[in-house]
């Protein structure tokens, strides 16, 4: 469950390593697998070498953005209609932009499953896996 101030890691290459959640869009205090959130970007990916420029070129999104994301894994376990239970390792979740699209052309790691009754077939054909 991804609640006001909880921290998330950033699974594509949109240039965000951390993202802390600051509200869930919807009428609901909680948010699940497959569920819109707004973040602002906490730890930018590659972050030493800030002094470079060619490594601002690539990235999209800054520390301090305000975006929003899909949550893609909870710590949180989620049962499934068939009645096996799923858990996974930490928190995460894919920045998309307004219209919905994901902001990065990659993801690196395990997205759950539920993404497909929630209709987030772009994120599920970029992940290389699904739980």
């Amino acid at each position: 469950m991804i609640q006001l101030k909880s921290m998330l890691n950033c699974i594509d290459n949109s240039g965000a390593a951390m993202v802390e959640c600051v509200m869930v869009v919807g009428q609901k205090k909680h948010a699940s697998i497959g569920d819109r959130i707004v973040v602002v970007v906490q730890k930018q990916r590659g972050a030493a070498a800030e002094g470079m420029s060619a490594a601002s070129t690539a990235v999209k999104v800054k520390r301090g953005d305000i975006r929003h994301a899909v949550v893609v894994r909870t710590r949180q376990m989620v049962s499934r209609r068939d009645g096996s239970v799923v858990r996974f390792d930490d928190n995460a979740c894919v920045l998309i932009n307004k219209a919905g699209d994901p902001v990065g052309t990659r993801v690196n790691g395990i997205v759950g499953q539920e993404l497909r009754k929630k209709k987030w077939s772009k994120i599920l054909s970029m992940a290389p896996m699904q739980a």
